[in-house]
C-alpha cells in the first residue's frame, strides 16, 4: 500500500508529538538511552533536533525546546501535590542560591517506607529519605499563598553528599563551597553530615574549603 505524502508528513508530525508528550512525561531533559528505551524513534529524534523542537545540551543529552524553566511556583504545586513532601537536593540547593545546577524537575524527600507519589505535574523526582534525615532541617515557607516545606541549605549539602551517587559528586562539592561563601555554618553541616552518615565523606572536603 503506497503512503501519500500528505500522510507521510502527517505520521511524522504525530510521531513527534507523542515523542514530545514523553519527553515533558520525563522531566524534559533525557539521555539518547533513555530515549530508545522509552520508544522514540532515532529519526524522530533527529527531526525533532532539526526543527528546533528539541535542544541537544550536550553529547547524547537533549531537552525539549519549549519546556519552561521551574520556578518557585512549581514548588509549591508540588508540596500541594505531595503533602509529606520537604523539597530537598537540587531544587533546595537552587532555592538557596547555591547551585550552578538549574533543576527541571521538583526533588522532593519522603520518609522511607512511604508509596511515592504519582505526580503529573510539574515534573517530580522523589527520594526516600530515613526518619531522622526526613525530619532534620527543615524549614517552612509560604510561597504563593501556600505553605511548603523545604530543607536549610546547610542540612541540603550534607543531603547532597549522601546522595552523591545520583545527583553527582561534583554537584555536592559545589554546593558545599558555595554554601560556606554565602555564609553557611560549618558546625551544621557537619551536624547534618552526622545525621546523614556522610561526616567522614564531607570532612576532606570541608577542610579544604
Amino acid at each position: 500500500m503506497l503512503i501519500s505524502l500528505g500522510d507521510f508528513i502527517h505520521m511524522e508530525s504525530a510521531s513527534q508529538t507523542k515523542a514530545s508528550e514523553i519527553f515533558r512525561a520525563n522531566g524534559g531533559t533525557l539521555r539518547t538511552s533513555q530515549i530508545l528505551r522509552l520508544g522514540i524513534h532515532p529519526r524522530t529524534l533527529y527531526q525533532m533536533r532539526e526543527s528546533g523542537r528539541v535542544i541537544q545540551l550536550s553529547r547524547g543529552v537533549y531537552r525539549l525546546a519549549d519546556i519552561a524553566l521551574l520556578a518557585n511556583s512549581d514548588l509549591a504545586t508540588a508540596a500541594i501535590r505531595v503533602p509529606n513532601g520537604v523539597v530537598c537536593l537540587v531544587s533546595a540547593l537552587s532555592f538557596h542560591e547555591i547551585t550552578s545546577e538549574i533543576p527541571h524537575e521538583v526533588y522532593l524527600a519522603i520518609p522511607t517506607g512511604k508509596e511515592k507519589p504519582k505526580v503529573d505535574f510539574p515534573p517530580t523526582r522523589v527520594f526516600h529519605f530515613s526518619s531522622d534525615s526526613y525530619s532534620a532541617g527543615v524549614e517552612e515557607l509560604q510561597m504563593g499563598g501556600n505553605p511548603i516545606k523545604i530543607y536549610s541549605k546547610e542540612k541540603t549539602v550534607a543531603d547532597c553528599f549522601k546522595f552523591r551517587n545520583r545527583i553527582g559528586l561534583d554537584v555536592a562539592i559545589d554546593a558545599l563551597r558555595q554554601c560556606i561563601r554565602k555564609g553557611g555554618s560549618r558546625s551544621k553541616i557537619m551536624d547534618f553530615s552526622r545525621i546523614c552518615r556522610v561526616e567522614n565523606v564531607i570532612r576532606p572536603y570541608l577542610e579544604a574549603t
